[in-house]
């Protein structure tokens, strides 16, 4: 198991991007047309709005919620730590997180000094559908949900793969929602995670603890271009693109995963536009030549799985690239 020290994710390494990036989960569709046009339409010569009000405004009629409940966060991981530091400065003392989830969860608590719980004593809880690093529905997320909450209980449901869901439907009614904190991160869903931009909706009647957030939040956590982002993410545009994106995903994901059975590969269930497999030798020893060849794949150590690799979907030429580059790959 990693270090909770050590922060590991996909994506470009020293030697920058590798030409066939299986290690990230954004929309290899992308990047979507009218947020890349809103992008290079930013005025980046003033500072936005710090209370982002237009912006907390349109978020809030694109999921019709109140906008007071809006939360603005730089990105996933910031929001993580700031809320994990909230929930510790209300005596918060222990966590709860699903067995195979992001590393960011366990480094935040770690940093507090939490100790992981079972769901009924844990005064954060970490919900996440689809799952990562599986891309699974999560089991049990509507009994974690329904159970009680006691007024100092934080869950949080992450649905950065929403909107990469090939699958199925999360299947929460608008009063479960209510009873927890979404965290959405669109830069993935648009094939722009470059830009780093996110924001969360509070629980009904959770106003102590978006006050505290406030007052635990940098100035300005999102620049012009994060504002831009989420902006056009509420847009008719990108949600259409959006949309179509997902078919061509789910036939990519068809022709990924028969390929990855090809090579012997064991590939487990997922409803989201990437998969988990377990390959016919260890990936490890294989990393190095793999990346030379200009491949790379997400090692799941790091997230409790060993033996696995994680595998975002690609267009079939990097497909085929993989098809040749593994056989010949040497530890």
């Amino acid at each position: 198991m990693t270090s909770v020290d050590e922060a590991v994710h996909g994506g470009p390494d020293a030697r920058g991007a590798a030409r066939h990036d299986f290690s990230t989960n954004a929309n290899t569709c992308g990047p979507c047309p009218s947020a890349l046009v809103a992008l290079q339409r930013t005025d980046a010569s003033r500072y936005p709005d710090p209370r982002y009000t237009a912006l907390r405004e349109d978020l809030a009629r694109f999921h019709g919620v109140d906008a007071g409940r809006i939360v603005i966060a730089a990105s996933a991981s910031e929001f993580i730590a700031r809320i994990t530091a909230a929930v510790a400065q209300q005596g918060g003392r222990g966590v709860w997180m699903p067995p195979h989830s992001y590393g960011d969860y366990q480094r935040a608590a770690a940093a507090w000094d939490f100790a992981s719980v079972l769901p009924d004593d844990a005064d954060l809880i970490w919900c996440c559908d689809p799952s990562s690093p599986l891309g699974q529905a999560q089991d049990g997320l509507q009994a974690l949900i329904d159970a009680p909450l006691p007024a100092q209980r934080t869950c949080v449901l992450d649905l950065a793969y929403e909107p990469l869901r090939l699958e199925g439907s999360l299947g929460l009614s608008p009063a479960q929602k209510d009873r927890v904190w979404q965290l959405w991160t669109p830069n993935k869903a648009l094939g722009l995670t470059g830009i780093r931009a996110a924001y969360a909706i509070a629980p009904r009647d959770a106003g102590a603890m978006i006050a505290r957030l406030g007052r635990l939040a940098p100035s300005w956590p999102l620049g012009a271009h994060g504002v831009a982002l989420l902006a056009a993410w509420t847009g008719t545009e990108a949600q259409d693109w959006l949309r179509h994106s997902l078919d061509t995903l789910r036939a990519w994901k068809r022709e990924q995963e028969a390929l990855c059975a090809a090579l012997g590969w064991t590939c487990l269930p997922s409803v989201a536009n990437y998969f988990c497999a377990r390959p016919d030798m260890p990936y490890a020893p294989r990393a190095a030549a793999l990346r030379d060849a200009g491949i790379q794949l997400r090692d799941t150590r790091s997230f409790g799985l060993p033996d696995h690799v994680r595998l975002g979907v690609l267009p079939p030429a990097s497909q085929s690239a993989l098809q040749r580059a593994w056989p010949a790959a040497q530890p």
